[in-house]
C-alpha cells in the first residue's frame, strides 16, 4: 500500500485543468490574506484590536449592530444551493446523444409528421432525462434534509446606549457583526472569527479546521494583553478562536473580527462554489459519446450516397440514411446509464448511503485511490485511556487507580482525557470507590501550571499506612509533574529521583509520545496535617507514580475495510492535519505500511511533477493544510489515478470537491456536505467497499451495452453498404430498421439489472475511448460476415433476388439480424462461455426471450403488411438456426483470440 505505480495519463484525464487550477489559486489566496489577516491581529495588544474594529469591552450599541449588521451583511459563508428544479430538468436533457435525436426526430417530422418514428423518438428522449432529473433531484432533497433546520444562538454582550450598562443575551449566529464582544463557555459554537480580549482555562475543539482529535489549550488572556508572537497559521494561534470550531471547556470574552465570507473559514466556502470541474465519468462518457457520433457522421452521408447513386431514388435514399442514422445512435445509452446509475442509488440508500450525483456512482467504481481523513474515519473520534505504566513502561493498576481518584473527584468540568479515565474504571470495575476517601480541596487546572490536584482524605489502611491522613493526587502534563517530583514509585518501593532516573523516566515518557500516544504524569503526596485548605504551593515534593497514555482508537473493523479495498484495487492513502505521530500510530495499528510520512508544508516547496512522483511513494501525509490536501489530489489525477476523498471537516471541503468522488458523513459540517458527492449515514469504510462494488457494477453493465449496439451498429453498416451496392432494391425499409432498432432497444432495457463476472470486480475499471473503438472494429464485421451470408440465402434458396420479391428479402434480413443482435447480448455480457460458464440475469433472458418471439412474430402478424413484412417459408428456419449458431461459434473463437491479445473483454 506504500507505493502506487504511477498510470499513464490517458486521453480521458478531466479536462478543464486549467479551471481547477484557478479554482486551487483563488483557494489559496483568499485563505491565505485571510490567515495573513488574523495572524496580525493575533500578535497586536488587545486594545489595540478593539480600535481598529471600532470596539468596546462592553460591546456595540443596538444602533451600531443594526448598521453594521447592513454594511456588512449576514454572517453566514457561501453555500452551494441545488439549482431551479427547471433548471435541473433541463440539465438531464442536456446530452449528445439525446441532441441527435431531437434532431433526427425533427428532420423525420419535416419529411412526414405522421412518421411512427418521431413518436417512438419523442418517447425515448423523454424517459431518459426524466429518470435522470427525477433521481438527482430526488437525491438532493434527500442531501438537503440531512441539514438540522435549528437557529443556533451565542451570547452577545450589547449596550442600549453609548452611557448605558451592557447585557449580555442570545442572538442568532447570522446576526453577529464586526465589533461585537461574543462570551464563550463550554459547548458553545464558535460564531465568528473572534480575538480573544479574556479568558480562563479554555479549551478549543479544532478538529474541523486542523483534523487535530484532542481539544487545543488556549491561552489565559487578560484584558490588557500585549498580544503573542505572529504566527503564520492562525489555527495555531492562541488567541484567536475561528468559525467553525467549538469550545469544550473554560470561558472566554472575544470581539468579532471578521464575520461570513470574511472569516478564515468563509474565505475556504467562497472559493468552493460554483461549478464542479469534470470528473471520471463525465470526461468518459464525453469521449466515448463524440467517438460514436464521429463515425456516424461519417458513414450516414456514404449510406445516402450509395443508394441515392445506385437506386437513383434520392428522397428514399434520404429517409432511408435517416433511419440508419438513428440506428447507429445508440440513442438508449442516456436510458441506460441512468437506469443504471437510479438502481445503483437505490442499492446504496438501503445501506444507508445517500447519492447526491449520480455520476458518484461509477466514480467509485472507477477509483483506485481513496484518500481520507484519520479522525473519525479510521478512528472512533473519541479519546480512550490506552496504557497506564509505571516510571519503567510496564503496565501497573496503582497508576490506574490513583489516576482514577484524580479524575473521578474533582469538581470541575471532566475533559476528554478524564472521562477516558473514569469511563475506562466504570468498565472494567478495576477500582471501587468507597467510603474509603472524601474530597478535602482541589487545586483547578489552568494553563500555566498545566496540571490539577485533588487533596483526598482517606479512612482506611491504604498501602500499608494505618491511620487517617491527606493524600494529593496530582495529573498533568509530564515535563510540568517531573520538575515537582522529588520521588519515584519504583516496582512497589519509594525510591529517590536521581538524574540517571529522571532521563529514564522522562525517556519513558517520550517513546510512548513516539507511538502517538498523549501522555499525563500521574504524582501523589501525603500531606501532614488535617488542613481544609490547599493551594499551588502545597504541589511539591511529589511522588511519580507513572503515566497514563491516551489515544483515539482504530475502529475495530478498519483494518478488514482497508484490506478489502485492497483486494478490489483500491490504494488507500491518508492525508490529515494531525500530527505526524499520532497518524503513524493510527495508520500502523490498522495495517497501513507508513514509510516515510510526509509534512503538508514539505509539499509546499514542490513543483507539481516534484509532487506527483512524492505521492505516488507516499501513504500518509500529515499537517496538511486545505489548500495542500486539495493539491495532493490534484497530483493523484495528474499521474492518471481515478481519486476519492473521504472527510468531514472544514479543510476537507476543496479535497471533496476536486476528487473524481467526494464522500462525507451525514454528522460533517455544512460545507464538506455540500462538496462531497456522497453521503455516508454512517462512517464505516465497509460501506465503501460494496459501493465500489456496485460502482464496477454499473459501469460493466454500462459498458456492456456501449460495445453491444457499438460493434452491433457497426456490422450493420457493413451489410447496408453491401447490399445497397449490389442489390437492386432497398435491403431493409426505414421503418423496419426504426422497428429493429426499438424491440432490440427494449430488450436492453434490462441491462442494469444484469450480474457482472466476479472477476470483473476485482479492479477498478475506467473509461477508455480507444478500446471501445477496437472492440467495435474487431467484433462489429462478424455479424456482417452472417448479414451477407443471409443476403445470398435469400437471393440464391429462396429466390428473393427481384422487386417483386423484396418484401421476402427485407423480412428473411429483418428476423435473422433482430435474433443475432439480441443473441450478441449473451456473447458480449461476458468474457466467459455464455449459458454455460456464465448466465444473464433473469431480467436480461425475459426481455431476450421476448425479443425474439418478437422478430419471429412480426412477419405473420396483422401488422405485417403496413410494415412491409410478408409471411416466411418453413424451409426458412432451418437456415436460421444454421446461420445463428454459426455466428455464435465464431464470436466465441474470436472473443478467446481478443482477450489473449489485449488482456480485457469489457
Amino acid at each position: 500500500m506504500t507505493m502506487l505505480t504511477p498510470r499513464t495519463p490517458t486521453p480521458l484525464a478531466p479536462p478543464g485543468r486549467g479551471r481547477r487550477e484557478r479554482k486551487a489559486a483563488e483557494l489559496e489566496s483568499r485563505t491565505r490574506l485571510a490567515g495573513e489577516r488574523l495572524a496580525a491581529l493575533s500578535a497586536r495588544p488587545g486594545v489595540q484590536v478593539l480600535q481598529e474594529v471600532d470596539a468596546s469591552p462592553g460591546g456595540l450599541t443596538y444602533a451600531e449592530a443594526a448598521l453594521r449588521l447592513a454594511r456588512h451583511g449576514a454572517n453566514v459563508v457561501a453555500h452551494e444551493r441545488a439549482p431551479r428544479w427547471w433548471l435541473q430538468l433541463a440539465k438531464a436533457f442536456w446530452n449528445p446523444f439525446i441532441g441527435v435525436l431531437v434532431f433526427l426526430a425533427a428532420v423525420m417530422w419535416w419529411q412526414d409528421p405522421a412518421d411512427p418514428g418521431v413518436v417512438i423518438l419523442s418517447v425515448m428522449v423523454g424517459v431518459s432525462g426524466l429518470l435522470r432529473f427525477w433521481q438527482e433531484f430526488r437525491s438532493g432533497r434527500a442531501a438537503d434534509a440531512l441539514k438540522k433546520l435549528v437557529t443556533t444562538t451565542c451570547a452577545v454582550q450589547r449596550r442600549a446606549g453609548s452611557g448605558s450598562a451592557p447585557t449580555t443575551f442570545e442572538v442568532p449566529m447570522d446576526q453577529v457583526v464586526p465589533g461585537d464582544v461574543v462570551k464563550l463557555a463550554a459547548g458553545d459554537l464558535i460564531p465568528a472569527d473572534l480575538r480573544l480580549v479574556t479568558s480562563k482555562d479554555l479549551m478549543v475543539g479544532q478538529a474541523a479546521l486542523s483534523g487535530e482529535s484532542l481539544p487545543v489549550a488556549k491561552a489565559d488572556t487578560r484584558a490588557q494583553d500585549l498580544g503573542q508572537g505572529e504566527t503564520t497559521d492562525p489555527v495555531e494561534a492562541d488567541n484567536l478562536c475561528l468559525m467553525g470550531t467549538s469550545v469544550t471547556s473554560g470561558t472566554a470574552t472575544g470581539v468579532v473580527v471578521a464575520t461570513g465570507a470574511n472569516t478564515y473559514f468563509g474565505s475556504m466556502a467562497g472559493s468552493l462554489a460554483g461549478e464542479r470541474p469534470q470528473t471520471n465519468f463525465d470526461t468518459g462518457v464525453r469521449k466515448v459519446s463524440f467517438l460514436l457520433i464521429r463515425f456516424m457522421l461519417v458513414m450516414v452521408p456514404v449510406v445516402f450516397a450509395i443508394n441515392g447513386l445506385t437506386k437513383g431514388d434520392w428522397d428514399e435514399a434520404f429517409l432511408f440514411a435517416v433511419a440508419v442514422a438513428v440506428g447507429l445512435t445508440p440513442e438508449m445509452l442516456p436510458m441506460v446509464v441512468s437506469a443504471n446509475l437510479a438502481r445503483g442509488a437505490v442499492a446504496m440508500s438501503r445501506r444507508k448511503v445517500v447519492v447526491k450525483r449520480l455520476n458518484a456512482i461509477q466514480n467509485l467504481g472507477a477509483m483506485d485511490v481513496l484518500c481520507t481523513d484519520k479522525t473519525g474515519t479510521l478512528t472512533e473520534d473519541r479519546i480512550v485511556l490506552d496504557r497506564y505504566l509505571d516510571v519503567h513502561g510496564d503496565e501497573d493498576d496503582e497508576v490506574l487507580e490513583y489516576g482514577y481518584l484524580n479524575s473521578h473527584f474533582q469538581t470541575g468540568l471532566r475533559n476528554l482525557m478524564d472521562q477516558a479515565v473514569v469511563n475506562r474504571v466504570d468498565e472494567a470495575e478495576e477500582v471501587v470507590v468507597d467510603a474509603r476517601f472524601s474530597v478535602v480541596d482541589e487545586i483547578p487546572f489552568d494553563f500555566a501550571r498545566r496540571r490539577m490536584s485533588v487533596v483526598l482524605d482517606r479512612k482506611a489502611v491504604v498501602g500499608g499506612l494505618g491511620r487517617p491522613r491527606h493524600i494529593m493526587i496530582t495529573k498533568g502534563a509530564v515535563e510540568e509533574v517531573l520538575a515537582l517530583c522529588t520521588h519515584v514509585r519504583d516496582r512497589g518501593e519509594t525510591v529517590e529521583l536521581t538524574d540517571q532516573l529522571r532521563w529514564h523516566v522522562a525517556r519513558t515518557a517520550e517513546d510512548n509520545n513516539r507511538r502517538g500516544l498523549r501522555v499525563l504524569a500521574v504524582a501523589t503526596r501525603a500531606m501532614d496535617g488535617a488542613r481544609s485548605t490547599y493551594g499551588v504551593a502545597d504541589e511539591e515534593g511529589l511522588t511519580l507514580v507513572g503515566f497514563l497514555a491516551f489515544l483515539d482508537p482504530p475502529k475495530a473493523d478498519a483494518a478488514r475495510a482497508l484490506r478489502a479495498l485492497a483486494d478490489k484495487g483500491v490504494a488507500v492513502k491518508v492525508v490529515t492535519g494531525d500530527n505526524e505521530l499520532v497518524a503513524a500510530r493510527v495508520c500502523a495499528d490498522v495495517g497501513i505500511d507508513v514509510g516515510q510520512v510526509v509534512l503538508g508544508p514539505e509539499t509546499d516547496s514542490l513543483d507539481d511533477p516534484g509532487l506527483r512522483a512524492l505521492a505516488a511513494r507516499t501513504t500518509v501525509f500529515a499537517k496538511a493544510n486545505p489548500v495542500q490536501k486539495a493539491r495532493i489530489v490534484r497530483a493523484l489525477q495528474a499521474d492518471g489515478h481515478t481519486v476519492g476523498f473521504l472527510g468531514d471537516g472544514i479543510n476537507d471541503a476543496a479535497a471533496l470537491r476536486d476528487a473524481d468522488v467526494g464522500i462525507s458523513v451525514d454528522t460533517a459540517v455544512d460545507i464538506a456536505k455540500e462538496s462531497a458527492d456522497i453521503i455516508l449515514l454512517e462512517k464505516d469504510l465497509t460501506v465503501l467497499e460494496q459501493g465500489v462494488i456496485q460502482g464496477r457494477t454499473t459501469f460493466g453493465n454500462t459498458i456492456k451495452y456501449i460495445k453491444m449496439t457499438a460493434s452491433s451498429n457497426f456490422g450493420n453498416v457493413f451489410s447496408v453498404l453491401v447490399a445497397s451496392a449490389f442489390i437492386p432494391f432497398q435491403p431493409m425499409l426505414a421503418i423496419m430498421l426504426l422497428v429493429q432498432n426499438l424491440v432490440y432497444d427494449i430488450a436492453q432495457l434490462a441491462t442494469p439489472w444484469d450480474r457482472m463476472d466476479e472477476e470483473y470486480l476485482r479492479g477498478p475499471r475506467n473509461w477508455d475511448a480507444k478500446g471501445i473503438g477496437r472492440f467495435m472494429v474487431c467484433v462489429g464485421p462478424i455479424s456482417s460476415i452472417f448479414d451477407i451470408a443471409m443476403f445470398v440465402i435469400m437471393w440464391n434458396v429462396f429466390g428473393a433476388d427481384s422487386e417483386a420479391e423484396q418484401a421476402l428479402f427485407q423480412s428473411g434480413w429483418f428476423v435473422e439480424g433482430l435474433l443475432s443482435q439480441t443473441l450478441i447480448v449473451h456473447m458480449i455480457r461476458t468474457r466467459k462461455i455464455p449459458f454455460i460458464q456464465s448466465r444473464a440475469s433473469w431480467p436480461v433472458l425475459v426481455t431476450t426471450v421476448l425479443a425474439v418471439l418478437t422478430g419471429l412474430y412480426l412477419p405473420f402478424s396483422p401488422l405485417a403488411s403496413s410494415l412491409g413484412f410478408t409471411a416466411l417459408p418453413a424451409g426458412y428456419f432451418p437456415w436460421l438456426i444454421g446461420v445463428l449458431l454459426a455466428y455464435c461459434t465464431l464470436t466465441q473463437l474470436l472473443k478467446t483470440l481478443y482477450v489473449r491479445t489485449f488482456g480485457t473483454w469489457l
